[in-house]
C-alpha cells in the first residue's frame, strides 16, 4: 500500500535551495538572500534543513548560527524546489522518494540542472538508505495536496495542461498517481489563478489542506478586482467537495493582499495560501500589506499547537514564487 503523507504528519528535514549568481536572482543577489536566511533559520528552529547552495562556506557564513543546517553543494538553475524536489511516499509502512520529471514549468525555464538535483542528492548520501525511484512523468510538487488518506488536491490547468505529458486526460492522469502515489481520488478545481504566475496555477497558491477535513483557500473580496470571478468559482468548487466520508469540508478564508506590482508594472503573485507547515511551525509569507497581521490570527486559530512564524516575501515574488514553492519537506 502507498501513501502520500500530509504536510502536518512528522517530517525527517526541509529541502531549500538558496539562490546564487547564476539564478535568476544574479541582478539583486544580497537583497534576495534575506529571505531565505529568515526561512531556513525558522525552520531550523526546529528540524534539520538541507540548504543546496553553489558554495557551501560562503552561504554558511550568512547566518550566525548554523545548528540544525546541512550546507550541500549542488548546481541549480532556480530556487523552487518544491516543484524539482522529491515527493515523499510510504510504500507498505516505509519512506520511499520518488524523482519526477522536472521540465521547467512546461519548458518555460531552463531546468536541466534543477531535474538533476534528487540524483545528485541520493549520490551523496545525504538520504541515507532510503530508497528512490525516478518516474518518466512530468509532476511538480507545487501542484499536489495531500490529506495523507489518499485524497489529492489540484489543478486542471496545471496537470492537465499540454506542455505537461502532452495534456493528458484527467483518467489518464488519476491513474499515474494511483500508482506511484496510491491516491485513492483526486479533487479537480478548474477555475481559480494568480496573476503574475508562471506555473499554471500550482495548488500551492490557491487552497491547501490544513487537516483531512478543512481546507484554506484564497478569497477575493473586491469585485473589481481582476481575480474576483476566477476565485468565486473555484471557492462555489470547493464548496461541493466533500471529504471521503461524504462530508462537506469546512472551508476557510485567506485575504488576498492589495495589488502588488514590480517596477515593470506587472502584478505579482502574493498569497498567503503559500505557507510550509513544519514539525513545530506554520511558517507563512507577509508583503508588507494590511493583511499580514490578519492572516497570522486566521492561522493561530487553525495551528493552536504550533508557533507562527511570518516571513516578509515580497522579494521572492518579484520571481514568481514564495515561501511554500522554496522548500520540499521529507517525510519521516
Amino acid at each position: 500500500m502507498k501513501t502520500m503523507p500530509a504536510e502536518w504528519e512528522k517530517q525527517r528535514t526541509v529541502l531549500l535551495s538558496f539562490p546564487h549568481e547564476e539564478t535568476d536572482w544574479a541582478d539583486d543577489l544580497e537583497a534576495s538572500l534575506s529571505p531565505f536566511v529568515r526561512i531556513a533559520q525558522a525552520i531550523a528552529y526546529g528540524e534539520s534543513v538541507y540548504i543546496l547552495c553553489k558554495d557551501k562556506e560562503k552561504t554558511s557564513s550568512l547566518f550566525c548560527s548554523t545548528h540544525n543546517m546541512t550546507f550541500i553543494e549542488i548546481p541549480t538553475n532556480d530556487t523552487w524546489i518544491r516543484d524539482y524536489g522529491y515527493i515523499s511516499i510510504k510504500e507498505e509502512g516505509e519512506n520511499k522518494l520518488l524523482d519526477f520529471t522536472f521540465d521547467g514549468w512546461g519548458g518555460k525555464f531552463e531546468a536541466s540542472l534543477d531535474n538533476a538535483v534528487n540524483l545528485a542528492l541520493h549520490q551523496k548520501g545525504y538520504l541515507g538508505t532510503t530508497p528512490m525511484e525516478t518516474i518518466d512523468f512530468v509532476l511538480e510538487g507545487g501542484s499536489l495536496e495531500s490529506d495523507g488518506e489518499g485524497t489529492l488536491l489540484t489543478t486542471s490547468t496545471c496537470l492537465c495542461n499540454p506542455n505537461r505529458n502532452g495534456g493528458l486526460s484527467k483518467e489518464e492522469i488519476e491513474a499515474t498517481l494511483q500508482e506511484h502515489l496510491g491516491t485513492q481520488r483526486v479533487l479537480w478545481l478548474d477555475d481559480g489563478y494568480l496573476s503574475g504566475d508562471d506555473t499554471d496555477s500550482h495548488i500551492d497558491t490557491l487552497a491547501r489542506f490544513v487537516n483531512k477535513e478543512t481546507i484554506m483557500y484564497v478569497k477575493c473580496n473586491d469585485k473589481e478586482d481582476e481575480h474576483y470571478e476566477a476565485l468565486r468559482k473555484m471557492e462555489a468548487q470547493l464548496q461541493d467537495f466533500t471529504t471521503a466520508k461524504g462530508k462537506p469540508y469546512t472551508l476557510v478564508a485567506l485575504p488576498m493582499t492589495e495589488p502588488i506590482y514590480n517596477a515593470e508594472g506587472k502584478r505579482l503573485p502574493a498569497t498567503y495560501a503559500n505557507f510550509l507547515i513544519t514539525n513545530h511551525a506554520l511558517i507563512y509569507p507577509t508583503y508588507d500589506d494590511k493583511n499580514d497581521a490578519k492572516a497570522g490570527e486566521i492561522f493561530k486559530t487553525i495551528f493552536p499547537e504550533r508557533e507562527i512564524i511570518p516571513v516578509n516575501c515580497l522579494k521572492l515574488i518579484e520571481q514568481g514564487g514564495s515561501l511554500h514553492c522554496s522548500t520540499m519537506q521529507i517525510a519521516y
